[in-house]
C-alpha cells in the first residue's frame, strides 16, 4: 500500500504510464513468406467466410408466420361396409382446419350398426379362455375392447374369449389396403404470409404477378412453376422419397417446409420462399412396431324404437405439417465494426506468434 506522498506518485507513475510495442524487423525471406501467407489466412477467413459466407456484417431476424390450406379433390368408392360413396372435401379433410398441419382421409377401417351390448372379445393371448374362471367380471384392458362380464364365450367353433360389456360387434382391422386411391390426385392451396418485425419487412407466398386466374390453372413444379401455391399430393409425396400408394394403406406424416432465408440488403421482393418436402414419422424397414398415422372417430344414430347406434370409422392418411422458417439478414453498422475489430486483432496475434516463436529459437538456440 501506498503510505506516504512519494509512494503515492509512485504508484500514479505506474496507473499513468503509456507503453508502446517494440518493433522487431527481420530480414529473413523464410519468416516474411510465413508472416504473409498467415497473414493472407487470416484475411481470406474474415473476408471470404466470415463477411461472405456467414455475412457477419448484417443483424438477423427470425420470421413470423402464419399458414392457411386449402384442399380440393373428389374420390368414389364401392365398398361392401357403406356402398357406393363420393367423397369431397368435407368428409376427407379432418379437422376442417387445423393449426399449420391438414390430414387427407386414404384408408379406413369402418364397423357399422355397433350397439352397447355384450360380445366375446377379440382373440389374444390377455383374452382367451377355457371357463368363466379365466375371466375376471369387471376387469378392463386398455388395450381390450370393454369390460369383462366374468363369462367365458365362444368366439369361433375353435376358440372362446371373455365376454365383455362393449359396442358390438368389434373392430377387426387385419386386412387392409388402399381404398382411397384417387386421393393421390387431390390437390391443396397453401397460404403462407410471413414478416421479419425488426425490418418491417411483409411478404407472402403468393407473389405479387399470381393472379386469380392464373391461380386456377397453375400447379407447382420445381422447374416450369416453381411460383404457384398448388402443390398435388402424388407430387409431395414423390418429392419426400415416398410411394403414395403404399403409405396410403398405413397412413404417415409429411413435412411440407418452407424457407424464407433472404437478404434483404437486396431488394425485400426479391425474397422468395424456398419449398422442400420430407417424411417426418419414423419408417425403419426392420423395427417397423406401429406404423403410419390413424384415429378413431363414429357417427352416432338412433334406430325407430330408439336404440343408440353407432358406425366406427378408424381412419387411416396422412397428416401434412407445414413448417415454416428462415431468417432475415441486413446491413448494420454495429455487427461490422465489432467483426472488423475482431479481424484486426487477429492480424495483431499473429504478429505477436511469430515474434513469440522466433524468440524462443534464439533462446534455444543461445543455451
Amino acid at each position: 500500500m501506498c503510505k506516504t506522498a512519494g509512494s503515492c506518485q509512485g504508484c500514479l507513475h505506474y496507473v499513468f504510464d503509456y507503453e508502446t510495442p517494440k518493433t522487431l524487423v527481420i530480414p529473413n525471406i523464410r519468416v516474411g513468406c510465413v508472416f504473409r501467407f498467415t497473414q493472407l489466412l487470416v484475411v481470406l477467413y474474415v473476408v471470404g467466410y466470415v463477411c461472405v459466407v456467414q455475412k457477419a456484417y448484417q443483424d438477423t431476424d427470425s420470421v413470423i408466420s402464419t399458414v392457411t390450406t386449402k384442399v380440393k379433390g373428389f374420390a368414389f368408392t364401392n365398398t361392401s361396409d357403406i356402398g357406393p360413396h363420393l367423397w369431397d372435401v368435407a368428409e376427407y379433410v379432418i379437422p376442417p382446419q387445423g393449426d399449420h398441419s391438414f390430414f387427407v382421409l386414404t384408408n379406413m377401417v369402418v364397423t357399422p350398426e355397433q350397439t352397447q351390448s355384450r360380445c366375446p372379445e377379440l382373440p389374444n393371448p390377455s383374452t382367451t379362455c377355457v371357463d368363466d374362471c379365466d375371466c375376471i367380471e369387471g376387469h378392463s384392458d386398455p388395450r381390450g375392447n370393454g369390460i369383462q362380464t366374468g363369462l367365458c364365450e365362444n368366439y369361433s367353433t375353435t376358440v372362446k374369449t371373455c365376454e365383455v360389456l362393449s359396442w358390438c360387434p368389434h373392430e377387426v382391422d387385419t386386412k387392409l389396403r388402399a381404398l382411397m386411391s384417387a386421393a393421390e390426385n387431390f390437390t391443396v392451396l397453401i397460404k403462407n404470409s410471413i414478416t421479419y418485425p425488426k425490418f418491417n419487412v411483409h411478404r407472402r407466398n403468393i407473389l405479387p404477378h399470381i393472379n386469380s386466374s392464373y391461380l386456377k390453372m397453375c400447379e407447382f413444379n420445381r422447374t416450369s412453376d416453381p411460383d404457384c401455391p398448388i402443390f398435388r399430393l402424388k407430387h409431395i409425396v414423390a418429392e419426400a422419397g415416398e410411394d403414395f400408394q403404399d403409405m396410403a394403406v398405413k397412413g404417415g406424416i409429411l413435412g411440407i417446409l418452407i424457407d424464407w432465408s433472404c437478404d434483404l440488403d437486396w431488394w425485400a421482393k426479391k425474397c422468395f420462399p424456398k419449398y422442400s418436402f420430407r417424411r417426418l414419422d419414423n419408417k425403419h424397414p426392420v423395427n417397423n412396431v406401429a406404423p403410419g398415422y390413424n384415429f378413431r372417430f363414429a357417427k352416432y344414430y338412433k334406430k325407430p324404437d330408439g336404440e343408440e347406434t353407432r358406425m366406427l370409422i378408424k381412419a387411416f392418411g396422412i397428416r401434412f405439417n407445414v413448417i415454416v422458417f428462415g431468417t432475415g439478414g441486413k446491413f448494420a453498422i454495429v455487427p461490422t465494426i465489432v467483426n472488423l475489430g475482431a479481424a484486426l486483432s487477429f492480424l495483431s496475434l499473429v504478429s505477436r506468434n511469430i515474434e513469440s516463436c522466433i524468440q524462443k529459437r534464439n533462446n534455444t538456440g543461445n543455451l
